[in-house]
């Protein structure tokens, strides 16, 4: 039995992904199952409809015709009320649903009757790599962070040799060395900047000074590597002691990018008023963490602001304005999934497969995720797929 997978046109404002590309979409009609996009959806992302019927998809010209018959919806944002409405209790979805923030949608889904898949809850195992959606989005968070800097700032990245004279290069610090802070100290070293990095967990400093980057040395308290390679939330006394013993450094850079963050809880502030108030004019924050509260105590999401002459980002959701490769990350992601849930050409949801347990957010009107009924203190009655 093949699935019948449908691919909507994203609705939210700035999203130019598109869950499926025409090179998976070839590939899921290669193995069997039946593909349908909604018209437009690939445009954003530079796909015109053709390529994908010539992939083998069937093209609707509406969200109702594309979900006509549809048993799986495959999409980056979660289903809006709408495209809720056309799915059949025992339909599947498979997205980025905000599982640990967005409680009222998951319930929404829940009470529909959908089998929910959230993309965010891909447990962090070897096995489970070529699924991460998180790595793969921070990957081009991390890249974009640096464009953007660039772009602001008032200065050259690296150093010229010109008649001139000599222009020094600008040093740029990258806090949290995780998918996003890595990638953000290879593309800043890329430009010739002189870049330094840091993170509360001791295991990374030898990836940062890898990519050329030094690590600037400063004790926290103990090690903050939590399970599953995350860094831990600190506490309050070790969250003064960091902003502290980071202020001198933060104040003496031209670029500073910020990617701290612990799943699911608010970002802790690393970066002080205080501390942007040394910084010289010009100079130029990026806060990735800013959907959460953000890294820097006056960054604000979604909206670019001068403190005291410094450029504060917080830039929205980065990854969907650079559609092409995001969403050929996003969509090899889904693809790597639906190949582990597919047996028989059919959906295999009852295996005691850490993966699917470990991403599966509602099911027959539930929400069956132990972390999120976990989180929200939902009864504690043992969820199973």
């Amino acid at each position: 039995m093949a699935l019948h997978i449908g691919v909507l046109r994203e609705t939210r404002p700035g999203e130019h992904r598109v869950a499926l590309t025409p090179d998976v979409v070839g590939k899921l009609v290669k193995a069997g199952h039946d593909v349908a996009i909604q018209a437009g959806a690939g445009l954003g992302a530079g796909w015109a409809d053709d390529a994908f019927q010539q992939a083998g998809a069937s093209v609707g010209v509406d969200l109702g015709a594309t979900m006509v018959g549809r048993n799986v919806l495959v999409k980056v944002n979660p289903p809006n009320d709408l495209e809720l409405s056309h799915l059949a209790a025992d339909a599947v979805v498979i997205a980025m649903l905000d599982p640990l923030n967005d409680q009222a949608g998951i319930q929404a889904i829940a009470d529909k009757g959908v089998t929910a898949f959230a993309m965010e809850l891909i447990p962090r195992i070897s096995r489970a790599q070529s699924m991460d959606v998180l790595s793969s989005m921070a990957t081009v968070a991390g890249y974009r962070a640096v464009l953007i800097a660039a772009e602001r700032l008032d200065k050259f990245f690296p150093m010229l040799m010109t008649a001139a004279g000599t222009v020094a290069p600008a040093k740029v610090f990258i806090i949290g060395a995780g998918v996003a802070g890595l990638q953000a100290i290879a593309t800043a070293r890329r430009l010739g900047a002189v870049v330094s990095g840091y993170d509360t967990r001791a295991v990374v400093r030898e990836q940062v000074e890898s990519l050329g980057a030094s690590f600037l040395d400063i004790s926290v308290g103990a090690d903050a590597e939590a399970a599953g390679g995350y860094a831990r939330e600190l506490t309050d006394a070790e969250q003064r002691t960091q902003r502290e013993l980071m202020a001198d450094h933060v104040a003496g850079c031209d670029v500073v990018i910020t990617t701290a963050l612990v799943p699911g809880r608010p970002a802790p502030v690393i970066i002080p008023t205080t501390t942007v108030e040394r910084m010289r004019p010009g100079s130029v924050i990026v806060d990735l963490a800013s959907q959460n509260g953000g890294n820097c105590e006056v960054s604000e999401h979604g909206r670019d602001i001068v403190h005291a002459g410094v450029h504060v980002l917080g830039p929205d959701n980065l990854p969907g304005g650079m559609p092409v490769h995001a969403s050929q990350l996003y969509a090899r992601n889904v693809q790597n999934l639906l190949d582990l849930l597919v047996e028989d050409g059919d959906l295999s949801l009852d295996r005691d497969d850490e993966v699917i347990i470990g991403t599966l957010a509602t099911r027959g009107g539930r929400i069956v995720s132990p972390m999120l009924r976990d989180r929200w203190q939902l009864d504690t009655e043992v969820a199973s797929t």
